[in-house]
């Protein structure tokens, strides 16, 4: 039997075999981003209660003194009640913003996911023309889904980003009970992260391989 060439050995599909390798790296890094950003938004929920709560405490307490005070008609100008420096409201403060530029560097980098993914589908597109159909990486999937599938979750973070940028720049400074359960509940729920982003994450950890059937 005739030994085989060196040329016999390669990998028929070489570009292929690199940018499957680079998809598959892509989608470990979604689940650990989007895992990282799970983690965070309990984080900040915690936070964001606390502020709630005592916003709602001083309020009332502040209601209480301006009723004391009515009642005694004798009371000075400077006994009149005046917001206070509450140096934990400060400091729930200084952390949610804290949990917050933590979310921000991970939407970023969910973007450069899917600028790397385009990247990795106009390489594609260079190496076998457009409209050429060619085999998929893994499965099933086009390369072009991939790029679909990354871009559909990366705008589903940066809508729900900077609606939790609106809510840390307003949630110590409003004096509406309602707005504040409203922002509190904006912030668990993400209104913008939609529940098919949980199965397109698992389907594309499916196609290729972190996931068995």
């Amino acid at each position: 039997m005739a030994a085989k060439s060196p040329a016999d050995g390669t990998p028929r599909r070489p570009v292929l075999s690199v940018s499957a390798r680079k998809i598959k790296d892509n989608a470990a890094d979604w689940h650990n981003l989007m895992m990282k950003w799970e983690r965070l938004n309990d984080d900040g929920f915690t936070t964001a209660n606390k502020i709630v709560n005592m916003k709602i405490s001083e309020h009332f307490r502040f209601q209480d003194n301006k009723l004391e005070i009515a009642c005694d008609s004798s009371a000075t100008e400077s006994e009149k009640p005046s917001p206070k420096y509450n140096e934990e409201l400060d400091s729930c403060c200084a952390e949610l913003l804290e949990t917050l530029k933590h979310m921000t560097k991970i939407q970023l980098k969910m973007e450069k996911l899917s600028l790397t993914t385009k990247g990795i589908c106009d390489l594609e597109t260079f190496h076998h023309g457009a409209g050429n159909c060619t085999a998929p990486l893994f499965h099933t999937w086009p390369t072009p889904y991939f790029y679909e599938v990354s871009l559909k979750l990366s705008e589903m973070y940066k809508k729900e980003l900077q609606l939790k940028q609106t809510i840390v720049q307003d949630i110590a400074h409003s004096a509406d009970q309602d707005l504040l359960m409203v922002y509190l509940s904006s912030w668990l729920y993400q209104p913008y992260i939609e529940n098919s982003s949980k199965l397109l994450l698992e389907s594309m950890l499916l196609e290729t391989g972190h996931r068995q059937c």
